[in-house]
Formats: structure tokens, C-alpha cells, sequence
């Protein structure tokens, strides 16, 4: 197996994220997402990957500093966690995992929680592998999402998701709404460039909010706060492709 290394303030301005690496169009969301990663160091994120020139990762920290709508007191949040292409099943996920678990007995976390689709989304973490290791399913919304726990303290009360994200709907009723954050390298280019101009060529209305603090990602009527899109109130996709011009119709229209 390759070395997993950490990622922190000394290492990151040398060292890539994985996502959006060679993307050109993307350039200027990557250095977003080490900007957001470097504030997030403060507040005890964590960022490990594999020591390759490719995407295979986990990211975490302290649920109470996390950037989703969820209550979940002691416990580590899971956000980003991804094994992709030749390196599945080689026994990285485990790993990763595993470093996550310590680290959560080493500061005395109740466990792991994460927010994963009830079935596979786009973006977020695989369900049925997570649950093959521990994880159980504390709640589920109508939206399609979950929440999963691995308890380390059995005995510790259930993580939740906020009230902001039960309706699975948001406050704007009129066409399109997008929530998104600078937590993924690909969301700014594809919100204010390609989700615009596919907007403007359907003539549909468009508002785009920007989740740029902890307190409005943890307000946000979503669990998804990479990238969400809301259609006339309703939530439709975590997809990002959904943004492009030959993706919108199928995506939308489903």
C-alpha cells in the first residue's frame, strides 16, 4: 500500500487535495478549497490521503465545528471520503477509516457520525460499504438522505439532523436554487459559470447562495453542502454535472 499522509498548514501549500488536481477550468475553486481547508485546520479538521497522484482520501473533524446541518455533540463528522479508480479494493477505505476511528478514541469522541444518501448520491460517501462497517442509520429524510452513526460509546445519545433540513424543501419557491460552498474544488466554476449560462438558455430564474461561513452551513436547508440544487422549493440533486448544458434536462426532468 502507499504511505497515507496528513495534510496541515505546513504541508498544504506543496502538497494537492486530490479533487480537480489537473482540471484547468477549476483552478481558482481548487485554491478555494485549500483556503477553506486551511481555516478549517484551526478548528481541528483533518485531511489524510494516500502519498499518489490520485483520489483516495477522508476528511474529519469536531461535529460541533462541522459544516452541515447536524447536531451531534462528541462525535468526529466524516465529510469528503473516497476511494477511487485502481486503488478500490486494495484496502485504503479500511484504512483511512481505521486512522478515523483512532483518532476519535484518542480525543475521547463518542464516535463517528456522517451524512450519506439513502441511496448512492453523487458526491457523498458510499452507503452500503459504510454500513458494512459499523455504521447504523440514526435517521433518515424524505429528501433521500441519511445520517449514520458508529458509535464508540454505546451509551451516547443519537446524532441528528436540524430542523432546517426536514421539509426537504428551502424558502425560494420560484425556479432554481443552488446552496453551495467552497468544500469541493469543482463547485464554484460549475455554480456561477456553467449553471448560469444553462440557466439563461432554459430563460429559468436562478438564485445562487454561497454557504461561505459555518453558522449558514449549518442553517442550510440541505445536508449537502458541497452542492445542492432545489427546483420551485423542492430538492433535486447533489450532482454537480447537473450544472452542465447536456446534463440538466435528464438530470432535472427524472
Amino acid at each position: 500500500m502507499e504511505k497515507i499522509i496528513t495534510l496541515d498548514k505546513s504541508n498544504i501549500g506543496k502538497e494537492h487535495i486530490c479533487c480537480a488536481f489537473s482540471d484547468k477550468k477549476c483552478k481558482d475553486g481548487y485554491e478555494l478549497k485549500k483556503d477553506w481547508l486551511r481555516q478549517e485546520f484551526d478548528n481541528g479538521y483533518i485531511f489524510r490521503r494516500i502519498d499518489a497522484r490520485a483520489k483516495v482520501f477522508i476528511e474529519y473533524g469536531p461535529a460541533e465545528n462541522g459544516w452541515l446541518p447536524v447536531n451531534a455533540p462528541g462525535y468526529l463528522l466524516i465529510n469528503c471520503f473516497w476511494v477511487s479508480g485502481q486503488y478500490k479494493g486494495q484496502g485504503y477505505g479500511k484504512e483511512l477509516l481505521r486512522l478515523a476511528v483512532e483518532d476519535a478514541r484518542a480525543q475521547g469522541k463518542e464516535g463517528l457520525v456522517t451524512v450519506v444518501g439513502t441511496k448512492k448520491f453523487h458526491f457523498m460517501s458510499d452507503t452500503k460499504w459504510l454500513l458494512k462497517q459499523g455504521f447504523e442509520t440514526c435517521e433518515t429524510l424524505s429528501s433521500g438522505f441519511s445520517l449514520l452513526v458508529k458509535k464508540l460509546n454505546h451509551d451516547a445519545g443519537n446524532p441528528e439532523f436540524r430542523e432546517s433540513v426536514k421539509s426537504g424543501e428551502c424558502l425560494d419557491k420560484n425556479g432554481l436554487v443552488v446552496y453551495y460552498s467552497n468544500r469541493c474544488p469543482f463547485s464554484e466554476y460549475h455554480v456561477v459559470t456553467s449553471l448560469t449560462e444553462t440557466a439563461e438558455k432554459r430563460n429559468l430564474p436562478l438564485k445562487v447562495i454561497k454557504l461561505d461561513t459555518m453558522e449558514k452551513a449549518q442553517t442550510a436547508p440541505t445536508p449537502a453542502t458541497i452542492f445542492s440544487l432545489f427546483f420551485n422549493g423542492k430538492f433535486i440533486t447533489t450532482d454537480i454535472s447537473v450544472c452542465l448544458d447536456s446534463r440538466f434536462d435528464k438530470i432535472v426532468g427524472k
